[in-house]
């Protein structure tokens, strides 16, 4: 990286490519100020804004320092600086400091300099598109809501419902980072409302809603050094517990005896188990959306009998206990009046008692801006309530739903805290787990997320995906999510088998659970849910041969362990994520680039999930560089091409590479 100045222009290059460039009559920066407008319901937020000025900082005063540059941005000469920049650079990378801007700036627009023929990928756990290039993408953590395409029936359903439909970019985890094909990285380390927009030819153009505190660039010659980088950069997760690889979690919410008869169910058919995950623990409460949870996190006595000595039970049967729990206490529970009366929740903004309308209940927020509140519900709610009553594990939900006019304690905006607190969140789980000594054996998992959640949150999970194969909602949107988010720094990704959300009359069906299984078995963790209404939805302990193919997928899951454990480490030493882009490790192939149904599971096997009903073949693309040898058939193929294959329920499209050394036995989990 190296800054090039004159008197009036001055640019940032990186491998001799311009990323930055200032002159005066295109300057990289704009001013100005706007009036947000800003709803929410039930975790959805309908965001306005209203910009009152925006102005080009067209004049531009350099001087060398002995740490770097200092820039002086002006809107016309003579006048005092709107903003004022210090820039560092080596060899490598650089960071751009601002030290000063004008009061009366709230927004600020970002150019970084663009070609036509750029990939962009990143921004958190995107959902829809991977290659970020030809769209804006606002970063701001909410609810993904139900359908996420404007012109299907279903979006528009539970739009006019209960404001619940969602759009291509909306994500429990954003990000203010993404990664470019020409071997760079850019990061803006602020938690305000942005809007990242790669629609131009020749710029991108970042917006916030606030000036950030700095943007950091990275560059390296080839995209591994690059992900490792960032890897670094935003914190390393602990690997997974080996308990975790032993087979599925099943994840079951109806009581003990419910339980107990599905897990007998399931190991007599072969379905290798390795924990059971009950999110109604804590008991339950009907609502018009399906059945909810008493969303205060202490054992159900009526639901769980005995509940502690039934855990231990489990444990000696080789089964691992989790639940669930998020950062909310309902106001007809125990807890709610504990941390109310200890003043651990967020208040109006004239002091008074806040409640958030959850659908049909009503929840405080405990503020995790009072450090004696995120100690008491690390220690007195997770520590006592959950890991002392047994529980290895829990589903850390929501994270995404503070509202923007709370009152907190550290005095912060609540609209600057939004987007902060799914990482305050998993940093109070981490803190818990890390008290109890528990580090690298329990384990919980999170959908909401931003930067920094990776050196906290050991597994994400995809969220609320409706259980179907929609292109924006479905089973390949789970891909998706977990290769845009590892870019990241995110190592491990999985989802609910099956899907979660049935509204108006969606179905999960048999055939559906199958191709999610499949996927499944090449990720990290593989784990069931019944989803938000379990009555209604196919179950796959339900018919036969749904059962006998799941149990083979776990024997599967369970045969990849010694080879995932090497992804694991590589994850721990380079920061590599398990699911990896195709273009990760080859890189000269530039078709890869945008693929985003299928994935490399490390660098040896190509995982292409069938995504589509009623499909017995499948057209899976083969990077060049390498010859592909089909798990199923042995037949070997060239790579650069798509092939077609047979796919029928029970042989996902799966790839050994022909020269990894360890061929035969990849090839040998055809037996399983």
């Amino acid at each position: 990286m190296k800054v090039v100045f004159d008197q009036h222009s001055w640019h940032l290059e990186h491998a001799g490519r311009i990323l930055i460039s200032h002159q005066p009559d295109r300057p990289c920066c704009y001013v100005g100020h706007g009036t947000a407008s800003v709803a929410m319901y039930r975790g959805n937020f309908d965001i306005q804004d209203y910009v009152d000025a925006r102005v080009p900082l067209s004049h531009a005063v350099v001087v060398a320092e002995d740490a770097g540059f200092r820039i002086a941005l002006h809107h016309s000469a003579g006048t005092e600086p709107d903003v004022v920049l210090t820039v560092q650079v080596n060899e490598a990378d650089a960071i751009i400091r601002f030290e000063h801007a004008a009061d009366s700036i709230n927004r600020l627009w970002w150019r970084v300099v663009a070609t036509p023929e750029e990939h962009v990928w990143g921004c958190g756990e995107q959902m829809s598109y991977f290659d970020l290039r030809g769209r804006h993408f606002p970063l701001w953590t909410s609810e993904p809501g139900v359908g996420r395409d404007k012109s299907t029936h279903i979006t528009w359903q539970a739009d006019v419902t209960a404001k619940a439909g969602g759009d291509y970019y909306h994500t429990n985890y954003p990000q203010p980072t993404f990664l470019s094909s020409g071997r760079y990285a850019l990061h803006a380390e602020t938690t305000a409302y942005a809007d990242f927009d790669f629609r131009h030819a020749d710029f991108h153009e970042l917006q916030f809603w606030a000036v950030p505190e700095r943007i950091e660039l990275y560059g390296a010659p080839t995209f591994v050094e690059l992900v490792s980088k960032l890897s670094t950069r935003f914190g390393r997760q602990p690997a997974l517990p080996d308990w975790v690889l032993g087979g599925a979690i099943l994840g079951l919410k109806n009581g003990l005896d419910h339980a107990e008869r599905i897990i007998k169910q399931s190991q007599a058919h072969g379905v290798r188990v390795s924990g059971l995950w009950c999110e109604d623990w804590v008991g339950l409460r009907q609502t018009s959306f399906g059945k909810r949870l008493f969303w205060d996190w202490r054992w159900n006595e009526t639901r769980y009998p005995d509940a502690r000595n039934w855990v231990k039970s489990l444990n000696e049967r080789g089964i691992r206990f989790m639940g669930y729990v998020n950062p909310y206490l309902c106001n007809d529970g125990t807890l709610y009046q504990e941390a109310r009366n200890a003043g651990y929740l967020a208040t109006s903004a004239d002091g008074g008692e806040y409640l958030v309308d959850f659908g049909e209940f009503w929840c405080g927020v405990v503020d995790f801006t009072n450090p004696d509140a995120a100690q008491w519900f690390a220690q007195r709610v997770i520590g006592q309530e959950m890991l002392e009553a047994g529980l290895d594990g829990w589903m850390a939900d929501f994270g995404e739903y503070l509202p923007t006019d709370a009152r907190l304690a550290n005095g912060v905006d609540a609209m600057i805290m939004h987007n902060a607190w799914p990482t305050l969140w998993a940093e109070v789980n981490a803190r818990a787990v890390a008290q109890a000594g528990r580090t690298g054996d329990v384990v919980f998992f999170m959908r909401a997320g931003y930067t920094g959640v990776q050196a906290h949150c050991p597994l994400l999970w995809a969220g609320d995906q409706s259980v179907d194969f929609t292109r924006h909602d479905g089973l390949q949107t789970v891909i998706c999510g977990a290769l845009s988010s590892g870019l990241l720094g995110n190592a491990y990704h999985h989802s609910d088998i099956g899907g979660y959300t049935s509204l108006f009359g969606n179905r999960r069906t048999p055939e559906l659970f199958q191709r999610w299984a499949e996927m499944a078995a090449f990720t990290p963790v593989m784990r069931t849910h019944e989803g938000n209404r379990p009555d209604e939805n196919f179950q796959f302990w339900q018919d036969e041969t749904v059962l006998e193919h799941f149990a083979h997928m776990t024997r599967l899951y369970v045969a990849l362990v010694p080879y995932v454990r090497e992804l694991m480490r590589d994850a721990q030493t380079r920061g590599l994520p398990l699911q990896r882009p195709l273009f990760l490790h080859f890189e000269q192939d530039e078709h890869a680039y945008a693929i985003q149904d299928q994935y490399l599971y490390g660098e040896d096997l190509l995982v292409a999930p069938v995504h589509e009903a009623g499909r017995t073949d499948w057209q899976p693309y083969l990077p060049a560089g390498a010859q592909w040898i089909h798990l199923w058939s042995g037949e070997t193929y060239e790579g650069g091409c798509r092939v077609t294959v047979p796919a029928p329920l029970g042989e996902p499209p799966v790839f050994v590479r022909a020269d990894c050394a360890r061929r035969d036995v990849l090839l040998a989990l055809a037996t399983c």
